[in-house]
């Protein structure tokens, strides 16, 4: 019997319907991202959350450390100075957000949690922090899980396969059966394009992304604005909206169930128009 891809989250019991797709918002609390508009502070980042929110976003997406190629190094204290202010102002202006931290240290995990984060994003995949998988399985938080190699700062040295897609799929099936083996269940799996990948080896992994299907879980796919965008096109990041949103269509149409954006309304809008396919 084929498998069905699980279709609801468990957010510190609020359960949400990924049915139809949803869509993330991504606030970058740091002073380098690759995308300059994504970049927020304290001072601003109410006003973008609730745009985000408005404009249709499911969930939040915090992180206070840069995971660009050959980002620099930010300490656990750092990043969570950055991060955790951040989610109190959220959360006291909007306190049904659904707030996602990104980050790949359990400590920082830890505290957002606390502070009311109801997603763990770890674009490490549990290989960076040997705590990471014990504190979300006892946290019993949603968890993504991605694929990457290496670090940031040694990510793109290691984009060496012989075939990205099953080497990928292999390499996420051994990190989630351990992940299973400590009880978690509520698990969303992100190839991690862009991470340890060629543009050329994230055209193919896209082409292939329903492969993923042979997991029962979420897909998770995070393509905004990213260097395989701009770079083919010969533009910059500032110009990779329509990119960005042919890609993300792709994505959906190859069964997708969430979509982790800098522009939350053009995203929700290629869900909608996707989405009326399946009436046919």
């Amino acid at each position: 019997m084929p498998k069905v891809t699980k279709k609801t989250l468990n957010c510190r019991g609020r359960l949400v319907d990924l049915t139809q797709p949803a869509v993330m918002g991504i606030l970058n609390i740091t002073p380098d991202s690759f995308f300059a508009d994504s970049r927020v502070s304290l001072n601003n980042t109410v006003a973008t959350a609730e745009r985000m929110l408005q404009d249709g976003a499911t969930f939040l997406d915090i992180g206070g450390y840069s995971t660009r190629p050959g980002a620099a190094e930010v300490s656990p204290s750092e990043e969570a100075d950055r991060v955790l202010p951040i989610i109190e102002a959220i959360l006291a202006a909007f306190p049904t957000a659904l707030i996602s931290i990104d980050t790949f240290r359990a400590s920082v995990a830890r505290q957002a949690v606390a502070l009311g984060a109801v997603l763990v994003n770890d674009i490490a995949g549990g290989t960076l922090d040997p705590a990471m998988f014990g504190t979300v399985a006892e946290l019993g938080v949603p968890y993504i899980l991605m694929h990457t190699r290496g670090t940031p700062q040694t990510m793109q040295s290691m984009a060496t396969y012989t075939n990205v897609t099953t080497e990928i799929i292999d390499e996420l099936a051994i990190r989630l059966t351990e992940l299973r083996s400590l009880g978690h269940k509520d698990i969303i799996l992100d190839p991690g394009f862009g991470f340890a990948k060629t543009p050329t080896q994230n055209f193919e992994l896209l082409h292939y992304l329903d492969d993923f299907k042979v997991f029962d879980e979420p897909i998770l796919v995070g393509l905004s604005r990213k260097t395989t965008i701009w770079k083919t096109l010969k533009i910059k990041a500032e110009d990779a909206l329509n990119g960005t949103t042919v890609l993300n269509t792709v994505a959906l149409l190859k069964g997708a169930s969430i979509l982790r954006v800098h522009d939350v309304r053009e995203a929700v809008e290629a869900v909608k128009l996707t989405q009326r396919l399946t009436f046919f």
